[in-house]
């Protein structure tokens, strides 16, 4: 059985839930019901995923101040961020259901012989690796094309915060999602993720979150020539005041820089 984690809200430092923790060895069975569910979910006409994404954007904001809520409690941030947050999640799937029946091959010119014709089909099964501080707005980033394209997720939320990616797991069954395409699945980033990483199942990996970790990330996935797709570092500016020393600037521009 799962151990139990428990969620601590960052500002005031009290428990605000518990959820079970997934480890390296449940990574074989989600997989294998991720790539189950892949097979239909690929092959399922366009106007399905259209209005399985459309329910999705819509049963977000029917829950909106439910999630607002989730997403303040576990993340620490103001529940006025939290609400712009989840309404930019919803928006996403609006986005990706118009985009939908928007995305295929092209035809080419060839010879006389004949003409040449390229398809886009769905990579498979994707692995989201999502950091603390946007949830739910991150996870939908990847989520919501992925799922328009065609393709099965397994999302690993960061430990501190996974309790919106949770919720939103019901929300897309609720929509009409065939079971296991996406599902969710807790736990630490070394043991879990790794492992999703370095699956032979998972043709795609998609991490937001440090340099250090994308590196690695990149190193574990050459093994299968998985592909990787990473947003890294920090873009935040910083506020220097005329009072620093040359010193303490120095360390600003370097911390700026990495």
């Amino acid at each position: 059985m799962s151990s139990l984690r428990s969620i601590v809200n960052p500002a005031t430092g009290k428990a605000v839930a518990e959820v079970p923790e997934s480890t390296a060895a449940d990574v074989d069975g989600v997989v294998a019901r991720a790539t189950a569910a892949h097979r239909d979910w690929s092959q399922s006409a366009v106007r399905t995923r259209r209005d399985v994404l459309r329910s999705v954007a819509t049963l977000i904001r029917r829950d909106a101040d439910d999630l607002a809520r989730l997403e303040s409690a576990h993340a620490g941030k103001p529940i006025a961020a939290a609400r712009g947050e989840i309404g930019a999640a919803a928006e996403v799937f609006d986005f990706y259901a118009g985009a939908v029946d928007k995305v295929g091959g092209s035809t080419i010119p060839g010879n006389a012989d004949g003409t040449l014709l390229t398809f886009r089909e769905p990579v498979g099964v994707c692995a989201a690796i999502v950091p603390w501080n946007f949830p739910l707005l991150i996870l939908c980033w990847k989520l919501g094309p992925a799922l328009a394209m065609g393709n099965a997720m397994i999302a690993k939320p960061a430990s501190l915060t996974p309790l919106t990616a949770l919720a939103l797991s019901h929300l897309v069954a609720e929509a009409g999602l065939p079971e296991g395409t996406f599902q969710v699945m807790t736990g630490p980033g070394r043991a879990v993720g790794e492992a999703l990483v370095t699956h032979p199942g998972v043709r795609k990996v998609t991490f937001t979150g440090s340099t250090e970790v994308g590196r690695r990330i990149m190193a574990l996935a050459a093994g299968d020539i998985t592909r990787v797709g990473l947003e890294l570092g920090g873009k935040s500016a910083s506020v220097v005041f005329d009072d620093l020393s040359d010193d303490q600037l120095d360390v600003c521009v370097e911390s700026s820089i990495w």
